[in-house]
């Protein structure tokens, strides 16, 4: 009987490890789609002063071409002063070239503080760059890792189930019935062990006799709170 119980105890290790196998070919699918939000929020994040910067790039070149445009306004301008026929024309005009300078050195300082503060944002950048290429780099590691495991699942799987198969043979078919029974009632666990009177499956005690039989006999003997096969383990001994 002792034979069939370890029988048993390597089929839970089976059953166990397939379980984990199928919660993983859940979870991560789920792990890899997290990974990819994050860095998609931390990048989305970091190119924060990037926008800036070509905002602030896109305004000094609008800019330029505003003082271009103004330029060439006061060029037009001196020229028709040269046909005026009267003084009041003539003033006009240079109150019309004096809005325009007025105008012009308003667009210059607006430009001044532009290249300032692009001069201060490309240093930021180039920082923003060099952190990002670095979480791009570690993000891509830890998706292959993850992907490496996910492709792993179902080789993984194939030589727990076929490992199971094997065992499955040399365990009578009444006791295998009793097993599958007791493991599809407690969440996939049907053999457990027993410690210091306590059932590891429920963690509930089980009485001293019965304990003190599963510690000497080669009987198979359930837990009577939640039905799993039990065996005695000492806990503090290397497994």
């Amino acid at each position: 009987m002792k034979e069939k119980l370890m029988l048993l105890i390597k089929i839970q290790e089976c059953d166990s490890q397939l379980v984990k196998l199928s919660a993983k070919k859940k979870t991560l699918p789920e792990d890899i789609e997290k990974l990819t939000r994050d860095f998609g929020a931390f990048e989305e994040g970091i190119k924060a002063n990037k926008t800036k910067y070509d905002e602030l790039k896109a305004r000094h070149s609008e800019s330029e071409s505003k003082i271009k445009k103004i330029n060439e306004g006061i060029v037009k301008t001196k020229e028709r002063m040269l046909e005026v026929k009267n003084n009041k024309e003539y003033q006009a005009m240079l109150k019309e070239i004096e809005t325009a300078e007025t105008s012009r050195g308003e667009v210059e300082t607006g430009i001044i503080s532009i290249l300032d503060e692009l001069d201060r944002l490309s240093v930021l950048v180039k920082k923003d760059d060099d952190v990002l290429k670095e979480r791009k780099t570690q993000y891509e590691q830890e998706k292959k890792t993850v992907e490496d495991e996910l492709n792993a699942v179902d080789s993984d799987a194939a030589d727990w189930e076929q490992k199971r198969n094997e065992l499955q043979k040399n365990i009578p078919e009444d006791l295998m019935v009793r097993y599958e029974k007791v493991k599809k009632r407690n969440r996939g666990i049907g053999v457990t062990s027993v410690w210091k009177s306590v059932c590891n499956g429920c963690h509930m005690n089980i009485p001293p006799q019965l304990y003190n039989e599963v510690q000497r006999s080669e009987e198979l003997f359930s837990c009577p709170n939640c039905n799993r096969i039990i065996y005695f383990q000492d806990m503090e001994k290397p497994a």
